[in-house]
């Protein structure tokens, strides 16, 4: 598929690539576009992972779309999950209005590809219980942008953001709840990364969530993450944004995003916390390994925003919907911004002591939004391009020696396979070895020293998740 008219074939890539030293990749990327140069032809090799398609398609982020997104959020008054029940907000207010917006911004992204993308909702009551009074309807409004290729079509990634908000009450569903930062700027970049994405097409499957039921404990997150499971989805990554408005305040840090992830996983029975720990595998969840894929892919593909990997599950007395995909086994990482304002949360629109609180539009920089939407872009179309990650990963421990052998079961689209090491103390994956397309390698080092992993290779040169092995004797 392509963006761009290719019209002039004179210009290659590389004098794209000699373009972005001086100027951003983005501006480079646009001008190209609107020049009718060449961006892209059919499939070309991505080159150390980057593939020119999906950095195309990055260039498309807008961040007056985002812009025009978190606005109009703001403008049903309040998105409490409370009022969608009786009696009825006044006309185009509430979190009724918000879901159908969203629904229809699905539904027309979708007219522009073809038809491309499946809208849904998952709908259904939850009783009365805690912060939610009274029996009441929660609606998950999603997209799916099936994957082109029979066998990975399965395997499943994730974007979602929440798009109900809150004010200081809980309960109060008439006040004002602009929720632009949290959670508008996530639901966002849900819609930009249909909007950019659903133009292209991808061998695995992409589902493109926004969910409700956040504020009074996850509701909506948790309903759709036992439908997956309840249904034996192969779902792989779930990006969760929340809070990622990157908020207009003093000390505030606008290059960088934090992106949490579990260690121990949520889902581990105590036989498997005791062989995590056996093992020195604390830091090594597959959740931990979508971090390091999402630092990855910023590099590869020269992001202006840069992640911040932090080693827990989420901030200090907070949470987020990632968490109840983890619940159910599923691997999932947080989005937010390096510093919050916590005036700008979860408060009545008002000002105190010369103090402005509420969750406001006026306080988001959308500049910053766009880029984070970029940055989970590139990840899904990465993951999704890539083959399965190999399968079975093995780490002989039969006897005593210096030497370390792995082996792996080959992987449907795999032309070759990477091994991963790192030092035990080190955040990432710090080199790698090429090992064709064989699935067994023997290295010159103690597997004592360091940390292995394995990861999938296709013929042009997307990289699956990395895979850590199990011992095996």
């Amino acid at each position: 598929m392509q963006i761009c008219t290719l019209t002039m074939r004179g210009l290659s890539l590389s004098l794209m690539r000699r373009a972005m030293r001086v100027f951003s990749p983005w501006a480079v990327w646009g001008l190209f576009c609107l020049l009718g140069m060449p961006v892209y032809g059919k499939t070309p090799a991505a080159k150390n992972g980057l593939d020119p398609a999906i950095a195309a398609a990055l260039g498309e982020v807008s961040p007056s779309q985002v812009q025009a997104a978190i606005e109009k959020l703001v403008s049903f008054h309040t998105r409490s999950t409370l009022s969608s029940g009786t009696p009825p907000a006044p006309s185009g207010q509430g979190i009724v209005a918000a879901r159908e917006w969203i629904r229809s911004e699905f539904e027309r992204y979708s007219q522009a590809c073809g038809a491309c993308l499946e809208v849904k909702t998952d709908a259904f009551t939850e009783p009365a219980g805690e912060r939610v009074p009274k029996a009441t309807e929660i609606v998950n409004v999603y997209a799916v942008l099936r994957g082109t290729d029979a066998g990975d079509a399965k395997r499943i990634v994730l974007v979602t953001g929440h798009y109900d908000s809150r004010n200081s009450d809980n309960d109060n569903t008439t006040d004002a709840a602009p929720g632009a930062n949290d959670d508008a700027s996530g639901t966002a970049v849900s819609l930009e990364c249909a909007r950019v994405l659903s133009r292209l097409k991808f061998p695995a499957t992409i589902i493109f969530l926004t969910v409700a039921g956040e504020e009074q404990g996850l509701y909506g997150s948790g309903h759709f993450a036992k439908m997956a499971k309840e249904q034996g989805w192969q779902l792989e990554a779930v990006l969760n944004n929340d809070i990622v408005g990157g908020d207009r305040s003093e000390g505030r840090n606008p290059n960088t995003v934090r992106v949490f992830s579990e260690g121990i996983p949520l889902s581990a029975s105590d036989d498997d916390v005791r062989h995590i720990r056996g093992l020195g595998g604390e830091s090594d969840s597959a959740s931990r390994q979508i971090a390091r894929y999402v630092a990855e892919t910023a590099t590869t593909f020269s992001t202006e925003l840069k992640p911040t990997l932090v080693f827990r599950l989420d901030r200090y007395l907070r949470g987020g919907d990632h968490s109840a995909f983890n619940r159910e086994g599923f691997a999932g990482v947080r989005f937010t911004e390096y510093r919050e304002n916590y005036n700008h949360q979860h408060q009545n629109v008002r000002t105190e002591n010369g103090i402005e609180y509420g969750d406001l539009a006026k306080f988001v920089d959308y500049d910053y939004v766009a880029k984070v939407a970029r940055l989970n872009a590139a990840t899904l179309a990465s993951l999704a391009s890539a083959p399965a990650p190999p399968g079975k990963v093995r780490l002989q421990t039969k006897e005593l020696q210096n030497d370390s052998v792995l082996t792996w079961e080959a992987v449907p689209r795999a032309s070759a396979y990477e091994v991963l090491w790192r030092d035990t103390t080190s955040p990432t994956w710090d080199h790698r070895e090429p090992a064709g397309n064989e699935t067994h390698a023997t290295l010159k080092m103690s597997k004592d020293n360091v940390i292995f992993a394995v990861r999938s290779v296709d013929a042009a040169g997307h990289r699956s998740l990395a895979v850590v092995p199990q011992p095996e004797r």
